[in-house]
């Protein structure tokens, strides 16, 4: 796995540029977010044959590559624990491909992942074959919590990834997708040209490290609220999502459908609460 340096220097690319401006044009170095393709695939035994099968190729940004294939894998609903995977590998003579080979004893079901193999990384569910496809079933059903949370916990998510969105802060480029504990400690951050892409990240850092489910946490999302994200996050168990942006109208539908309490705009003095009132005192 790639230290928080070596993600640096693969994430970024350098290009000359002119920047005009009133005064006149100036030659400059901007930094770029790279964005490269990644292909997922999936190793696995059926009526004792060998199988290796292209899941998705989705744009992202390289770095914590193994990360998001158990991630996407996870969040799509083809596996739903570790002991389900044997091992997960970069291609030795292919760039840009991770294999995820499961376990002899564990056949998936992939009936229900008809995808194109092409996800552009703006939006993770466009080569969805049927909009029926597109909702995945937790194995974390919504269960009656205790979880509260007080505003002055929640002012301060949107300060404390400031200072840790390192490849943002250089090409701007990137969303973000950041765990909390309840009490409003950080945990964790993961960044992507795609903001699905960089939740899989995240909650397949998780799941890597067999501690799903994420239900004491908080998610913070850098930008919208999506749908997609919302059914992720559902997925990983999460109760609480907090975005700095604003939520769609099916994201707030799911949402409610999953027990999770949503909330959008956050800043540092005020936020919206869209859905599971009760755990925000």
């Amino acid at each position: 796995m790639k230290t928080t340096s070596e993600m640096e220097t693969t994430a970024i690319a350098y290009q000359k540029i002119r920047r005009i401006g009133k005064d006149g044009a100036t030659d400059w170095e901007d930094h770029l977010a790279v964005e490269e393709p990644l292909e997922i695939q999936l190793s696995y035994y059926q009526s004792s044959k060998k199988i290796i099968k292209s899941i998705s190729v989705t744009m992202r940004t390289p770095g914590h590559d193994h990360e998001l294939a158990v991630g996407f894998l996870f969040t799509e609903g083809i596996i739903t624990g570790c002991e389900q995977v044997e091992s997960v590998k970069s291609a030795a003579l292919v760039e840009n491909n991770v294999v995820v080979t499961l376990s002899d004893t564990f056949t998936p079901t992939l009936n229900a992942l008809e995808r194109n193999f092409y996800t552009t990384s703006s939006c993770g569910v466009c080569g969805k074959a049927s909009i029926d496809a597109i909702k995945t079933v937790s194995v974390y059903q919504s269960q009656f919590d205790e979880i509260r949370l007080t505003k002055e916990v929640l002012f301060t998510l949107s300060e404390k990834i400031a200072g840790q969105q390192n490849i943002f802060e250089s090409t701007g480029g990137l969303h973000a997708s950041s765990l909390f504990e309840l009490d409003g400690n950080f945990v964790m951050l993961r960044e992507d040209v795609g903001r699905h892409n960089a939740l899989d990240k995240l909650i397949g850092a998780a799941f890597l490290n067999d501690e799903l489910p994420l239900s004491q946490n908080m998610l913070l999302l850098s930008g919208r609220a999506s749908f997609e994200l919302v059914q992720k996050a559902s997925m990983a168990g999460i109760r609480v999502v907090a975005a700095i942006g604003a939520p769609s109208s099916l994201a707030v539908q799911l949402a409610e459908e999953s027990g999770i309490t949503l909330i959008g705009f956050l800043k540092n003095d005020r936020f919206n609460v869209y859905t599971g009132f009760g755990r925000v005192e």
